[in-house]
């Protein structure tokens, strides 16, 4: 039985994960699940690149990923549903930043989207196969 799901969700991709997000509602609400939404912002923090940024850019970049979230799942879920919700905004390495999650969320079920492998993809690894490859929950991956 399903404790907790945890759905990744890359709000810059516009609606690209609406599927994704609403299987992972439908997975949580079959065993009365919690249900985690995170997306994951990148890290200029500690590059040469951050130097290009105003002081206070990253605090404001994570308001508006979270408001981004936020109106994806009502979007998607509606209000009274997403009030339900737990939204988290991370920043790093996506895979990594979606395992902690999971990881300190106690979940049970990581639902991710995946995109159609490139030939890059065999060599690099997408974030989908990464968060497969090293999760200790299950993972159900939404093409």
């Amino acid at each position: 039985m399903t404790q907790s799901v945890l759905c990744a969700v890359d709000i810059s991709n516009g609606d690209v994960d609406v599927n994704v997000l609403k299987t992972a509602a439908r997975l949580a609400d079959q065993d009365d699940a919690q249900l985690d939404v995170v997306t994951v912002l990148p890290d200029f923090g500690e590059s040469w690149v951050s130097g290009f940024f105003q002081p206070d850019f990253h605090e404001k970049a994570l308001e508006d990923a979270h408001k981004h979230l936020v109106d994806l799942c009502t979007t998607v879920l509606g209000a009274a549903r997403n009030d339900k919700v737990r939204h988290v905004v991370a920043t790093g390495t996506a895979y990594r930043e979606i395992l902690k999650t999971a990881e300190s969320a106690n979940s049970d079920l990581i639902v991710i989207g995946a995109h159609k492998p490139d030939l890059k993809d065999y060599l690099l690894g997408p974030n989908a196969s990464r968060v497969v490859r090293h999760s200790n929950a299950s993972v159900y991956v939404v093409r």
